[in-house]
């Protein structure tokens, strides 16, 4: 049976300079262990390094582009240009089942990261359907698909700095259909769609000589992230993995309970859906948040983001005019003007919030459309 991953997030200034503003942290990773003994050390380093960065409140799509690196077995690495500046190799144990790494962490946060700067972007997701329903055969596992999107919605919304999910839609998101999928958006206030399917579980027998032969799964996932202003694919992806599958072949198993997700394979699902939560950070983390004015009367109205999203009472906004056109060959185009006043927030709730205006007699500018974004001193 799998270990859940061990977790040592111990902060620790080690006689730095406070001008150096940069702080240790000691984390333990863990990896399953099936291809290499060298592959689940990458993988348990990469594991350290996202719980140091997520504690520390650095970027963590740093994890991405650091990840390249992790492979190279050395005892020492050091970095420029990121958050993540010195990791520390402190221990490595391998087990016949995983293996674990313990590491410091030397890391230098930056202020003017995009998850600092702007508001969490939402989301919505779509179910993903598993293509071939005969790979679920091997453990009736026929409702993996909804659980994995399940998985992946807590993952945003516990682990993600830039996104979080405003619903999980029943209404299949196709990505040849940009009409509908405008206004999927527009009605659950989402910037983004995720589509995705489940494209591949087959097993195979994995032979020993001298033990009891074992069963090695594999999962394939691809995803579509639509933009939800225009309709359009934005971002595509495709991720592979394969586990070993503990049960026994003829057991049926229920992927809702955590004897699944705690086994080697539950474990890579797990993997496999952080995997997909930082390669949108890395890619779109740094695009624009397009709040809006939802109701305006007088001097007060009201944005589209709210405590989910990271707005706090007090925060300054600046607005942007809506001022789109039709061109000259009668195609829509988008435009906004940078307006001179300052909104300010004034009461937050969860998916929306109040502000107020500065100075008051520019408000009767302000329209139902109008973009606001977050000031940064």
């Amino acid at each position: 049976m799998s270990k859940r991953t061990v977790l040592l997030l111990l902060a620790c200034l080690l006689g730095f300079s406070p001008l150096a503003n940069a702080t240790w942290y000691e984390v333990t990773g863990y990896s399953a262990l099936l291809k290499s003994k060298s592959d689940a050390r990458t993988r348990a380093l990469e594991d350290a390094l996202f719980q140091a960065i997520k504690f520390s409140g650095g970027d963590i799509s740093s994890v991405i582009r650091l990840r390249p690196y992790l492979a190279e077995e050395r005892k020492n690495y050091q970095f420029s240009g990121n958050d993540v500046r010195e990791i520390n190799i402190v221990d490595v144990r391998t087990s016949t089942k995983a293996v674990t790494v313990t590491a410091r962490v030397s890391i230098h946060k930056t202020a003017k990261a995009c998850h600092n700067t702007q508001y969490r972007k939402s989301l919505v997701i779509s179910h993903f359907g598993i293509v071939h329903p005969q790979h679920a055969a091997l453990g009736g596992i026929f409702r993996f698909g909804d659980d994995f999107t399940t998985l992946l919605q807590r993952q945003f919304d516990k682990q993600s700095q830039s996104f979080v999910v405003s619903k999980v839609s029943d209404v299949a998101i196709s990505p040849g259909n940009p009409s509908v999928n405008t206004m999927i958006a527009e009605d659950n206030d989402a910037q983004y769609l995720i589509t995705g399917a489940i494209t591949d579980m087959t097993a195979t027998l994995d032979e020993r000589i001298f033990r009891r032969d074992g069963v090695n799964r594999q999962l394939a996932v691809s995803i579509d992230v639509i933009d939800g202003k225009s309709g359009d694919v934005i971002y595509q992806n495709s991720y592979r993995d394969i586990a070993a599958w503990p049960f026994e072949n003829t057991s049926k198993v229920d992927t809702k309970t955590a004897r699944f997700w705690t086994s080697s394979y539950g474990e890579m699902a797990r993997r496999m859906s952080r995997n997909i939560m930082l390669d949108l950070e890395s890619s779109l983390s740094c695009r624009a948040t397009s709040p809006e004015v939802i109701a305006f009367n007088g001097e007060y109205g009201q944005i589209n983001v709210g405590r989910i999203h990271g707005v706090k009472v007090g925060d300054q906004l600046q607005l942007w005019h809506n001022a789109s056109f039709v061109d000259q060959f009668g195609s829509h185009r988008k435009q906004y003007r940078k307006s001179e006043m300052t909104l300010t927030v004034t009461r937050v709730y969860d998916h929306s919030s109040e502000i107020s205006v500065m100075p008051a007699e520019l408000a009767r500018s302000i329209q139902i459309g109008d973009l606001v974004t977050k000031q940064v001193n």
